[in-house]
């Protein structure tokens, strides 16, 4: 009787003590699958470009979109949404409010999201630190536009004209003022002694309105990024007078002078990179650090970034925060100068 009361517990324990064991595994399972990340993205993703068609946000959204389709490293549909308004800050405080924890909408921008957020005029209470940055993908530089029929035929001679009479031009760009086109539009005349305050400057929802306003001749002169007139160069329907590179660029833009090789020291970077929301979840930014990390390095990408006129510069989602820090106090410094800060 005892031998099988024993027997019984033996069996019972064992029972249990299997019954335990297939629960663990159960639980483990379970959390290696959550820490492995397999869940997301499980829907669409959304790339907002902050601006108009045409401009360098749109065309670095649809750029971004194409290759990761084409090379299939994200396993979801990726849709292009244009968001204009404000140069980007309609799109920020939106984004920055109503989506802060939106891990399907991602966007792209470049140095306005931080002058936007320290310009007095217009300002945006939203800035970088209200994103996640995830990578700088390229960088790009600004140039001075004019039609090809204008009268103006290098940088000094608008700077000349500047000199006499600062309202008597009409400078457009596809940001609100104090924002990059427009710093990018009076560098030079700042640079050449002019009040910049006095500079007549008409703001334009993205580069491509801003080119269609000069050959519509309502701009004299556009200050943009250089990308972004590329084909219009090609097309010979404008004349890009000036650079804002240390060094002149090859390719289309071979036989542009930079305005520093003119005998006036303005030079601006302009980078592009990729963000997501303040309060994106570990594992979405784990995702997409990896993806971006494999796009860069593809030739799909490299050859892309070649096709745009951009150059290939990466910088990961920690370095990229670093960055954009030192470029705040930059930014804060010119702005300071041209006496456009809040």
């Amino acid at each position: 009787m005892f031998s099988i009361k024993r027997i019984s517990a033996v069996m019972f324990a064992g029972a249990l003590a299997l019954s335990l064991g297939a629960c663990s595994s159960k639980e483990t399972a379970s959390l290696s699958k959550k820490e492995e990340g397999t869940g997301y993205p499980t829907k669409a993703i959304s790339v907002v470009a902050p601006s108009g068609a045409g401009g360098g946000w749109d065309l670095t959204a649809r750029s971004f979109t194409k290759v990761l389709s084409e090379t299939k490293l994200v396993n979801q549909p990726l849709t292009v949404e244009n968001k204009p308004g404000g140069g980007g800050a309609v799109f920020m405080a939106e984004y920055a409010t109503q989506q802060v924890e939106n891990n399907d909408m991602l966007f792209v921008n470049s140095p306005p999201i931080i002058i936007n957020n320290l310009k007095k005029e217009g300002n945006s209470p939203y800035g970088y630190k209200n994103t996640t940055p995830l990578a700088q993908l390229t960088k790009d530089y600004g140039a001075i536009v004019v039609k090809t029929d204008s009268k103006f035929k290098d940088l000094k001679s608008v700077l000349e004209e500047v000199k006499k009479d600062p309202t008597k031009l009409t400078f457009a760009g596809g940001s609100a003022p104090g924002s990059m086109d427009h710093l990018v539009s009076i560098l030079p005349a700042f640079k050449y002694g002019v009040d910049p305050t006095k500079i007549k400057y008409v703001s334009y929802d993205g580069g491509g309105e801003a080119i269609t306003a000069l050959l519509g001749g309502n701009a004299d002169v556009i200050g943009t990024d250089a990308s972004s007139v590329k084909e219009f160069l090609k097309a010979g329907k404008v004349r890009v007078l000036a650079i804002t590179s240390a060094e002149r660029l090859s390719g289309d833009f071979k036989d542009v002078p930079t305005a520093k090789e003119q005998g006036v020291d303005a030079e601006f970077t302009i980078w592009r990179g990729v963000f997501g929301p303040e309060k994106m979840s570990a594992e979405a930014k784990a995702y997409w650090e990896k993806a971006i990390d494999k796009l860069v390095q593809s030739p799909e990408w490299k050859k892309e970034v070649e096709t745009q006129g951009w150059e290939l510069e990466y910088k990961n989602g920690e370095d990229f925060k670093k960055f954009l820090a030192d470029q705040e106090t930059q930014v804060q410094q010119l702005l300071e100068a041209l006496g456009m800060q809040k």
